[in-house]
């Protein structure tokens, strides 16, 4: 991953941009010394977005079946069919 200070950020924002559209690969910006941000493409930053649901359904899930929280089959189906309506 490429490293660029906030100097470079305020003083060449176009080129960076544009090699984000071009590379598709994530700008770490520093500042002092230390991480601050990173920039991505929209297309990448959407994809982690959902990506970001889908993990989190899945957890949610998992706490669910860890509570006890479950349905037999023919209760999801009868649920299912109700919210469906």
């Amino acid at each position: 991953m490429r490293t660029e200070l906030v100097t470079t950020l305020k003083r060449q924002a176009t080129e960076l941009l544009a090699d984000l559209e071009r590379d598709r690969e994530p700008i770490l910006i520093t500042q002092h010394g230390l991480p601050s941000a990173y920039l991505v493409d929209v297309e990448s930053f959407d994809a982690m977005q959902r990506r970001m649901k889908l993990l989190e359904g899945i957890a949610r899930g998992e706490r669910a079946v860890e509570e006890g929280r479950t349905l037999t089959h023919e209760q999801a189906k009868d649920r299912l069919k109700r919210w469906l309506k």
